[in-house]
């Protein structure tokens, strides 16, 4: 049981990881220090955002518009973060 909790953990901390990197691609486009020319940062920027676009999708409807600015990426984080918790408290020592 232990090894899966980890596992788990582990699933939960590179997703972290991932949302972290979406969003910083996303403001390096935004501010033009990488241009949407770069097939490299645009591809990663999509394919993370694809993964990810159905659990801030659920998260955008409950969170008013606040216009320009996104704050479902930090509402996941916040869950993620939760769920780690949690699954460390579970976890034998």
């Amino acid at each position: 049981m232990d090894a899966l909790i980890q596992i788990f953990i582990m699933i939960a901390n590179t997703a972290n990881m991932l949302v972290i990197i979406w969003f910083i691609i996303g403001l390096l486009f935004s501010f033009n220090v990488i241009g949407r020319d770069n097939t490299f940062f645009v591809a990663v920027h999509d394919a993370i955002a694809r993964l990810f676009e159905p659990l801030l999708r659920p998260i955008r409807r409950f969170l008013p518009d606040t216009g320009a600015i996104d704050f479902s990426p930090m509402v996941l984080l916040l869950a993620i973060y939760a769920i780690i918790i949690v699954l460390q408290s579970i976890r034998p020592y």
